[in-house]
């Protein structure tokens, strides 16, 4: 059974629940890994998006979005839009499985752990600094940066054929932890509408022992802020045609 919307529907549950579970790992009392601070989140997170594109392909979906800013923009470039609610779904309802497997697989630790701001931050992103203008400046940005470098990873001008076989999901891994580590510590990087408000809606659906409220006050700025940057990243690739 193999299908894109499938292969966006899995690859997308990997990178949530790679990514919410170092985020939890790193967050929960009692886990082995707490503490270990930001540097273990940006490696868990490029390697749920290396595990997610590689399930994707796997899966019938050779491009491998697992991200609605880089399905938009790819619609952007070509003018072809008659994927973009359909991947879209797949990606969404993804996010919110592999949250919610985070979510289960932590299950013996929530209640050890007293912080509802935490606990939140495990499945979904915030400013580190509230401003929302900057903060969706910060998204734009980011994500116009992922769309922009991971089109010129597999671009002509890089290499006629494109990468070696296999290598591109390594790069665009590679990518994700650059972007985490050097434009991640403003907002959280979301850097991806899909992987902030599905998580969102599982940790506000979920009765997680102590969670507090899933802050939907900030959730328009990952959203809004990662589709205006896909917008521009496409319409610069539309006009370099790469």
């Amino acid at each position: 059974m193999h299908s894109v919307w499938l292969g966006e529907f899995l690859g997308t549950l990997i990178l949530v629940l790679f990514g919410n579970g170092v985020c939890a790992g790193v967050t929960l009392r009692k886990s082995y890994a707490a503490g270990a601070g930001w540097l273990a989140v940006t490696v868990g997170w490029a390697l749920g998006v290396l595990c997610g594109v590689l399930v994707a392909q796997a899966f019938g979906s050779p491009g491998a979005n697992l991200n609605p800013a880089i399905t938009l923009a790819a619609a952007v470039d070509t003018g072809n839009y008659s994927q973009l609610f359909s991947m879209w779904s797949a990606q969404l309802l993804g996010a919110m499985a592999g949250a919610g497997l985070t979510a289960l697989h932590y299950a013996a630790h929530w209640k050890l752990s007293d912080d509802p701001a935490a606990k939140l931050g495990i499945f979904c992103t915030n400013a580190a600094v509230r401003s929302p203008l900057v903060n969706v400046l910060n998204e734009a940005l980011a994500t116009a940066v992922l769309v922009v470098v991971a089109a010129a990873i597999g671009s002509h001008g890089v290499s006629p054929t494109g990468p070696a076989a296999g290598l591109g999901p390594w790069l665009v891994a590679s990518l994700v932890w650059g972007i985490g580590l050097s434009l991640g510590g403003t907002t959280g990087y979301a850097i991806n509408p899909a992987r902030d408000l599905g998580p969102r809606l599982i940790h506000a659906l979920l009765p997680i022992p102590g969670k507090g409220g899933s802050n939907w006050s900030y959730a328009p700025v990952p959203i809004v802020g990662d589709l205006l940057g896909a917008v521009l990243a496409g319409l610069l690739l539309h006009a370099a045609r790469l």
